[in-house]
């Protein structure tokens, strides 16, 4: 018996799947795929647990970014992210915290998040994001870009050492990353499947 085949094909995101019939209509979504991209990021930055002994809270919009890189792929999840970047630096206090500008410990972070999201949605482009198992790989390289980014410039920023760094501002966060990316190993692969039933 022949089932519909599902909505896998690599080269597209979840974002891509909306639609948009004139070259028009897709920018119009590509802009408000980007606006709200910023926004579900700033939102979820206000979901933000201060830890003690680091000036890097945990916050929501780690895990936000990461997901808007997956969804939105490489090009509007980087746009987006910048958008959230240079809105926050203009005096929006929207950054974890409800901080604005970039005079601030965890900044590194949100440049992190720049870079990272705009791998995850090239490899999202490349289908990682059909599959649990993937879906975690994606998430951990994600976050892993972020640290790279992050902990260095909190190093330099509160004049610590880098040894110092991890210790306040990685090591706290494993924990909730893992969890981070179980959700993610549930939740994407659950969208391309229901998709693929609509298709």
């Amino acid at each position: 018996m022949a089932t519909a085949a599902p909505v896998t094909r690599t080269g597209t995101v979840l974002a891509d799947l909306l639609p948009a019939s004139t070259a028009g209509r897709a920018r119009v979504r590509d802009a408000a795929l980007i606006l709200g991209g910023a926004a579900l990021t700033g939102l979820t930055a206000q979901i933000a647990v201060p830890v003690p002994g680091s000036p890097v809270p945990v916050s929501g919009q780690t895990f936000a970014a990461l997901l808007v890189g997956t969804a939105l792929g490489a090009r509007r999840g980087f746009l987006s992210l910048a958008l959230y970047a240079v809105v926050g630096m203009a005096g929006v206090p929207w950054f974890a915290e409800a901080r604005s500008g970039a005079a601030f410990a965890s900044f590194g972070y949100v440049l992190g998040m720049m870079l990272a999201a705009t791998v995850v949605g090239a490899l999202a482009r490349r289908g990682t994001d059909r599959s649990a198992l993937r879906t975690a790989g994606t998430m951990v390289l994600g976050s892993a870009i972020i640290y790279a980014v992050g902990v260095p410039y909190l190093a330099l920023y509160a004049h610590i050492s880098l040894t110092d760094a991890v210790a306040a501002g990685l090591t706290p966060f494993l924990i909730g990353d893992a969890l981070k990316a179980a959700l993610a190993m549930g939740a994407l692969p659950a969208a391309w499947k229901l998709l693929g039933r609509r298709g």
